[in-house]
Formats: C-alpha cells, sequence, structure tokens
C-alpha cells in the first residue's frame, strides 16, 4: 500500500513535469524530458541500489548522503560525463527548490542538496572521437537486408554528417529534412529551440530515400522521421534504444578493428564528425554554428583535442634544414656505467 509521504513526493513531482516545468516556466518539451529523465534515473537508482519499490520512495529517502551515491554512481558505473553529472544535479536542485515552495518540510532537505559541489570541469580535456576507418567499420555492421538494419545505418549515417546531438535526431520530422538535385539540407531544432541548417552530403541523401521508401512509403510528412511499432502504433525511439544498438554495432566492429572505440555512444558520433571537420580546415566559429554551440568556447574543446593535428601542422612548420629536422649525431653510451646511473636516478 502507498504511503502518504509517497503519495505527496510523486504528486510533486507530477505537478513539476506537467504544469511548473512546461507551462510555468514555459521551458520546451525536450527540458521536460531532461528533467523527466532525470528523475526517472534517480528512482530506478533507487530501486536497484536501495532495493526499494516506488511505493516506499519519499522525500525522507532522498538525503543528501543518497544523491552524492547516485552521482558517483552516475560517474562510475554508467560511464557518464562530469558535464551530465552536473546537469543531473541540477534538474533535482530544481525539483526540490519547487518542492520547498509547496512544502516547507522538504526545504531543509532542498537547503542541503544545495551544499553538493558542483564537480569541476578539467578544462583541456581530449574529447573521445576515432579516425575514418573506424567510422567505416562501424557503418558495416547493420544488416540492411533487415528493415532494423536499414534504419540503424541511416539513423548513424545522418547523425554523423550531421554531427547533431542523438535527441535533435530523434526529435526530427521526415518534412526537415529537404532534398533537390542543387541542394540538400537537414533543419535541426536544438537547444532552446533554435533552429539550425546542415547541408547533408550526397551519399547521406541516398540513404533517406531509401529510408523514406522503406519506412514513410515515400511521403514526406509530419511524421517523426525515426520510430517503433508498438501495439500497431508508432512511437519515439528512447535515446536508450539508440545508445544500445550503437554499443552492440561498436563492440563486433572493434572485433574487426581495433581502431574503433570501446564502448561507442551516440555522442561520439558527433565528437568524431566536429573533430574531422576541424582537421579538415573548418574555422572555430563556423564549427561552433554548425554544432548548435551558444558560446564558441565550448567548440574550443576540439581545438584542445586533436595532438595529431599539431604535430603535423609543426611538421609542416619545421625547415628541411631545422635542426630538430636534421638530427645530430647520438654518441653511444651502452658502455658508460656513470652515465647509465645518472640517468636513472641510481647517483
Amino acid at each position: 500500500m502507498v504511503g502518504k509521504e509517497s503519495i505527496h513526493f510523486f504528486q510533486l513531482i507530477k505537478d513539476f513535469l506537467t504544469v511548473y516545468i512546461p507551462w510555468q516556466k514555459a521551458s520546451s518539451p525536450n527540458t521536460v524530458r531532461a528533467y523527466r529523465d532525470a528523475l526517472n534515473l534517480l528512482l530506478g537508482y533507487l530501486k536497484g541500489i536501495g532495493n526499494l519499490k516506488l511505493s516506499e520512495i519519499s522525500f525522507d529517502i532522498i538525503t543528501r548522503q543518497t544523491v552524492e551515491s547516485y552521482l558517483d554512481w552516475l560517474e562510475v558505473t554508467r560511464n557518464n560525463s562530469v558535464v551530465t553529472r552536473n546537469h543531473r544535479l541540477s534538474c533535482i536542485r530544481t525539483f526540490y527548490r519547487y518542492a520547498a515552495g509547496r512544502d516547507m518540510l522538504v526545504t531543509a532537505c532542498s537547503f542541503e542538496l544545495e551544499k553538493i559541489p558542483i564537480k569541476k570541469i578539467i578544462k583541456g580535456h581530449t574529447v573521445k572521437y576515432f579516425e575514418e576507418d573506424a567510422l567505416k567499420t562501424i557503418l558495416c555492421q547493420p544488416n540492411t537486408v533487415t528493415k532494423k538494419g536499414i534504419r540503424d545505418l541511416f539513423y548513424m549515417i545522418l547523425m554523423y554528417d550531421t554531427a547533431a546531438r542523438n535527441q535533435e535526431i530523434l526529435d526530427l520530422k521526415v518534412s526537415d529534412i529537404y532534398t533537390s538535385a542543387k541542394e540538400s539540407h537537414v533543419v535541426i531544432t536544438g537547444k532552446g529551440n533554435k533552429t539550425r541548417i546542415v547541408p547533408l552530403m550526397r551519399k547521406t541523401v541516398e540513404h533517406f530515400n531509401n529510408y523514406l521508401n522503406v519506412f514513410h512509403d515515400g511521403q514526406i510528412s509530419n511524421s517523426l522521421l525515426f520510430y517503433v511499432v508498438q501495439k500497431g502504433h508508432r512511437q519515439p525511439i528512447s535515446p536508450d534504444a539508440v545508445g544500445k544498438f550503437m554499443k552492440i554495432y561498436g563492440k563486433t566492429a572493434r572485433e574487426q578493428n581495433n581502431n574503433v572505440p570501446e564502448n561507442l555512444h551516440p555522442h561520439m558520433l558527433r565528437h568524431s564528425r566536429a573533430m574531422h571537420l576541424y582537421r579538415g580546415g573548418m574555422p572555430l566559429p563556423l564549427l561552433s554554428e554548425w554544432l548548435g554551440h551558444a558560446q564558441l568556447e565550448t567548440t574550443m574543446i576540439y581545438a584542445y583535442a586533436d595532438t595529431k593535428m599539431k604535430r603535423e601542422a609543426i611538421e609542416k612548420a619545421t625547415s628541411i634544414i631545422n635542426p630538430l629536422k636534421q638530427g645530430q649525431e647520438i654518441t653511444p653510451w651502452q658502455d658508460d656505467d656513470e652515465l647509465i646511473k645518472r640517468l636513472y636516478g641510481l647517483v
């Protein structure tokens, strides 16, 4: 039987997700979905780790220590980034601030959650991406004899070509893709309901036309571009479902090519495309616009990351007559015992 405390807890969650965020705050559907996902993930953690039923969860259960353990679980077990960790914490705090405004008894817990520090993101960290030969191996994995294989292949090709976020691809309508003999592009709606137009490569358009014939009878409409059929009705694909099939393809691809990274995930396609465009000479301001970044500073991670590009640039910029290119004859030291000891800290 559900207790009064749990009923009160879940009623406030419902009001938060259905009234406060979408109507009073006028947030976008993607923002509402982000809060819903964050709270669902927390509840799932409490059920799994705490061995609790939903009917047993209330404000009393979710303490500062519980949330701190949950955040560590996100990083260690789910392998989420620090950015994701901080975002989940922000969502939980926002809900608790709302709940505290409705129930003074929640105020103390809300204050405790505010004391949890936002984890520092190390500047200049390298992004996880793969080279183009790994991309080729990954795209060879779906079995295109099946409808699912056709869908999965086009999904990954479109995501890579556009460097879009996973949710941005899932939100696309068929009519968001425009094709013609002269120019083809896709209209992507990103964070804050901001739209951007991204051109499409010719091969991507070919895969789109094939996918359109198989999944939409060749018709352009306002229907979701990607969907699953459940009980005879088309439903949106969940981000977790995309992550699942991509992880499977990544595992089989890595068995064929060691350059395929472990634990392939959707955002890695975005990072890889961005890195390849940057290496190809796309200026950072244009790349920032392409990716839908609100600030150029966010795009700087690709400039920090590419050690290979820096090495090639140094090689090109260093004259052939430079001593670093010419080199000098190295004096053998294999028989110099004193030198060996000094080199290895033995004297």
